[in-house]
């Protein structure tokens, strides 16, 4: 049974371990005490699996031009111009950042012999501008930040602390309304504390859990975007919703992500007989912005009513190979393919949420004190589809923004009052816990079946339908047991599906990511328009 612990004070709390959030930590510690909260441990958030890098321009034959319009057409219209601009600006001295701190980027060298980075290209990009560690880019910049982090005496990492709900100056009835911190479930302990802090910043991630498959691991279940909604924040562009094109099909992988970089080097996507077929979808072929690819794979499957389709990339050598993508070629042979040999199977799985928590161009939310940064965050970068390594680049440029504002403000802004403790007095231990995965199974079930790569109005209706049922039972649930992590991460994820249905429901159109057979064209008769939602238009209460 949770018990409740002292309040904990701390200048800025920091909701999620990952890339954001990190960097964000490091950029405060020497102007303010810090806490970073990690659901689980601190090496559990995507940004540790992300294989491919980080997009920047440190070619000479490359341009912040070009890098812009790359991501202009990736976003299908929807990206907001000068966030891109802003945000490609700040690559170089990004990656320069990250190699003060100490990650070491591979490198090569040039034809007179000078060392320098080695880029890959990926999808939609037109030149080589992701800087990477191998195929393990995440990895590498995540275990360097932790360890940054945990040296330093100002900053405090909680791990297994799940955010249980903001608190709102008006849920206390004072005024101007701003975020106070936060309760937070210690899963170690089983104890409920309450954070207080000057400033809190949502740094959780993304929301790919939603679905039945993803590539994420088991932490992206969209809590800061149910957080912020809940405290009377607008969430945006839920609909777009990325699925990676290749994602490893074995029963045993566990939706291991086969990076774009494989697709930047060569490799063909091919039907089981061998033969190529991107070419029948777009002029880029494989590197094709990934909407355009999944979509093809997803067509080829249900068309030819195959299991997956294959990647091949045979024609380099194994050298090659384990050169430059030495995790993905031993976690293939750990299952029998040598991919120098044999042509790889994959399928499209959740990948990404270019959508959520509404922001500025320095991470600030609605609600006063409350900041949002990488892929909980919506900032208009990415606008209808994300571009391809694009999504690092973000956390540290606007991780680098909320620095500013948040060293700005802090000195003026002063401390919470007195927070009241968790009430869990008309609560009992639940008996029940088997309901939890069954209505998780169920949510992800047919997310993927109805909201899933390609929709119609009648699926996202038949989902909606299925949605409120369980919405609540989940909320009846809620109010009458003990909270658990489990409980939490379900709660969420009936919040965000809730949204991505709603989103996908307002656009009668097809754009980037969102694909729709009742409105299979983009609607070109005014310009694109984001998908706002606002809390006070809906009953957020059981949300």
């Amino acid at each position: 049974m949770p018990t409740h612990t002292q309040t904990e004070h701390f200048d800025v709390l920091i909701i999620g371990s990952g890339g954001a959030g990190l960097t964000l930590a490091l950029k405060l510690a020497e102007h303010a005490r810090v806490a970073v909260l990690s659901k689980f441990a601190l090496t559990e958030g995507s940004t540790y699996y992300a294989q491919g890098g980080i997009s920047a321009v440190l070619d000479e034959h490359d341009s912040v031009e070009s890098h812009i319009q790359d991501t202009l057409i990736a976003g299908a219209g929807l990206c907001h111009r000068e966030i891109v601009e802003l945000t490609v600006s700040q690559g170089r001295k990004s990656i320069e950042w990250l190699r003060n701190q100490g990650v070491c980027f591979t490198e090569e060298r040039d034809s007179q012999g000078r060392i320098q980075l080695h880029l890959n290209r990926e999808g939609g990009h037109s030149h080589r501008r992701i800087a990477h560690i191998d195929d393990a880019t995440g990895k590498a910049v995540s275990t360097t930040l932790i360890s940054r982090a945990k040296q330093h005496p100002n900053i405090t990492l909680l791990e297994y602390h799940n955010a249980v709900e903001l608190i709102g100056a008006q849920k206390l009835g004072l005024k101007p309304q701003r975020i106070l911190g936060a309760y937070v479930l210690d899963s170690r302990s089983d104890t409920i504390k309450t954070i207080a802090a000057k400033c809190t910043v949502l740094a959780t991630g993304g929301a790919s859990k939603v679905y039945l498959y993803s590539t994420n691991p088991h932490i992206s279940t969209g809590d800061g975007i149910a957080l912020a909604w809940r405290s009377g924040c607008r969430i945006s562009n839920m609909e777009f919703m990325q699925f990676h094109p290749t994602c490893l099909y074995h029963p045993n992988a566990r939706s291991f992500l086969i990076s774009e970089a494989v697709r930047g080097e060569g490799a063909r996507l091919v039907l089981p007989n061998g033969e190529p077929f991107m070419q029948h979808y777009d002029d880029r072929l494989e590197l094709a912005p990934r909407d355009i690819v999944a979509r093809a794979i997803d067509h080829e499957i249900k068309k030819r009513g195959l299991d997956c389709v294959y990647l091949d990339i045979t024609h380099k050598s194994k050298t090659f190979l384990q050169q430059h993508f030495p995790t993905i070629y031993d976690k293939c042979l750990s299952f029998d393919i040598d991919i120098s040999k044999d042509p790889i199977p994959v399928v499209p799985a959740a990948h990404y949420t270019c959508g959520g928590v509404v922001t500025d161009s320095y991470a600030r939310t609605d609600t006063d004190s409350l900041y949002a940064i990488g892929e909980v965050a919506c900032t208009g970068l990415h606008g209808a589809n994300r571009m391809a390594s694009n999504s690092l680049l973000e956390c540290l440029v606007f991780a680098d923004r909320a620095s500013q504002d948040i060293k700005r403000l802090l000195p003026g802004i002063p401390p919470p009052p007195d927070l009241p403790k968790w009430d869990e007095s008309q609560v009992s231990d639940s008996d029940e816990e088997v309901v939890i995965a069954h209505n998780w199974d169920e949510l992800r079930h047919f997310m993927w079946d109805y909201v899933g790569i390609v929709r119609t109005t009648k699926r996202l209706n038949r989902a909606m339908n299925r949605l409120k049922l369980l919405k609540e039972e989940i909320a009846e649930y809620y109010g009458q047991f003990r909270i658990s992590s489990d409980l939490l991460e379900l709660r969420n994820l009936v919040t965000v599906a809730e949204l991505i249905i709603r989103c996908a429901q307002a656009r009668k159109e097809s754009r980037g990511l969102h694909f729709i057979k009742d409105y299979p064209a983009p609607d070109d008769s005014h310009p694109p328009q984001d998908t706002i939602l606002i809390p006070e238009n809906f009953n957020t209460k059981d949300s």
